[in-house]
């Protein structure tokens, strides 16, 4: 059974807000291009298509700031039976906590673990 990373990220090309099934490193380059400067998202997608799990990669316009885009996937992730083998979700560059608040129920209902960086994971927890 194939286990799927959820990322969110920035990237050169490719569409907002629409969910980008990624099996093989060439296709995350055709579909979503380089990665922008100080971007992370892209980076974590080709560390998960290296250890051999599929990507379902989120583009957003802005990674941590563009909060549309991230609830705009809200709607995918409750589609149980499309991401039934949803292993991880990794949102780099978000510290924001009510994205992240957001997305918590999500992580539970799947039994995945929330991955971010650790300067994120500071932003959060000492938000006001």
């Amino acid at each position: 059974m194939t286990q799927i990373i959820l990322l969110f990220g920035e990237a050169e090309k490719g569409q907002l807000e629409k969910p980008y099934f990624v099996k093989e490193l060439p296709e995350l380059m055709d579909m979503l291009g380089h990665p922008p400067q100080e971007s992370e998202g892209l980076l974590f997608a080709i560390q998960a298509l290296l250890y051999e799990r599929e990507v379902v990669y989120f583009r957003v316009e802005e990674e941590g700031f563009s909060k549309q885009n991230y609830f705009s996937a809200l709607k995918v992730l409750k589609e149980k039976d499309r991401l039934r083998n949803l292993h991880a979700l990794c949102m780099p560059g978000v510290g924001d906590g009510e994205i992240l608040d957001a997305f918590f129920p999500i992580c539970e209902f799947y039994k995945s673990p929330l991955i971010t960086t650790q300067k994120d994971l500071y932003d959060y927890l000492t938000q006001q």
